[in-house]
């Protein structure tokens, strides 16, 4: 198996678009904030102008279309057209499995390259607890008639104190899937999981004693696996993708932001208005990139410090990396 981390480019792009923030399930980790994004779904006439806006780096951008559940929205079919002929790099569904008005009979696999389901735990009663009722037999049944119809499919698990514990029984379930891509998401201080003063994130040293190996396990399977950086080894330099990388994370309500840790706060570093990407005016989050912090990432620092600790002299016991720096293991050929 091949282990590396994935540097920062200014050669791709990552667009982030939530066309909608209406979802079937209510998530207790999601991080959709109607107060910071609204409850508006856009028109596709919309959503085009806004695709848009980014076309001209359309050649090198990822696009993943979210929600909310990005399926509810009626023209995704559309959109998702509209994306392809506009030339991005790639485009990705990601969904929680119920994959509403038929939408794998309006799409082919030449027009989206993934289609990425959301799944945390390895049984229904766990999975179900924390995304809702029915939802895991709504994941294996789509991913089954998702990748019938040869659409390539990933998963995503997102790793908290609720299903932690099940994230070793994952190999099995996933060599059974047939898909091409794992990815292990850590829990993020926003939306639901902020409003409720319970993180859910895992400590250190359970995270680094129980993901780098189940990574590696699930690798073995055949299937690429991916996860977050999280933690800085004492020879690493911390680098903001805020500063070196193209992230745009787009919301229904015109928000536009480089960071997605700052999506619960009005940093914002764009605003769409009338059809243009306007700049924020200060104090908003690109300001705050350039701020240098024993502790690594300042966000972090910030807006959730309860995942940082201190030596007895007040020095941090380890740095954070940028939410957006991964790690990728490669099945071996």
């Amino acid at each position: 198996m091949q282990k590396k981390t994935v540097a920062f480019s200014k050669e791709s792009a990552n667009l982030f678009f939530h066309i909608l923030t209406q979802c079937n399930l209510s998530c207790s980790h999601c991080y959709i904030n109607p107060d910071q994004h609204g409850n508006k779904t856009l028109s596709i006439e919309t959503i085009q102008r806004w695709l848009g806006l980014f076309a001209k780096k359309a050649f090198q951008t990822n696009l993943i279309f979210l929600g909310g559940e990005p399926t509810l929205h009626k023209d995704l079919p559309t959109a998702i057209k509209v994306a392809r002929r506009l030339g991005f790099h790639s485009i990705t569904i990601d969904t929680n499995g119920f994959l509403f008005h038929d939408i794998l009979e309006k799409i082919t696999p030449a027009e989206v390259d993934v289609i990425s389901f959301s799944l945390d735990g390895a049984t229904p009663a766990t999975n179900d607890a924390i995304r809702g009722k029915g939802s895991y037999d709504a994941v294996l049944s789509g991913i089954h008639r998702a990748r019938k119809k040869g659409f390539a499919c990933s998963m995503i698990y997102t790793v908290s104190d609720k299903n932690l514990h099940e994230l070793s029984r994952m190999p099995e379930l996933v060599a059974s899937l047939d898909i091409d891509r794992f990815f292990i998401q850590v829990i993020g201080m926003r939306g639901k999981s902020a409003a409720a003063k319970k993180t859910g994130q895992v400590s250190k040293d359970l995270w680094l004693s129980v993901i780098p190996e189940v990574a590696r396990t699930i690798a073995q399977t055949g299937v690429i696996v991916t996860y977050p950086k999280v933690f800085l080894d004492p020879e690493e330099t911390f680098v903001c993708a805020g500063l070196v990388a193209d992230n745009y994370f787009v919301f229904p309500n015109g928000r536009v932001y480089r960071c997605p840790l700052c999506e619960d706060y009005p940093l914002h570093a764009y605003t769409i208005e009338n059809d243009a990407l306007v700049p924020s005016p200060p104090v908003n989050e690109t300001h705050l990139f350039e701020l240098t912090i024993p502790e690594g990432c300042v966000m972090n620092k910030i807006i959730q410090p309860g995942n940082l600790d201190y030596l007895a002299d007040g020095e941090p016991a380890h740095r954070i990396a940028c939410c957006m720096l991964k790690q990728e293991i490669y099945p071996q050929p």
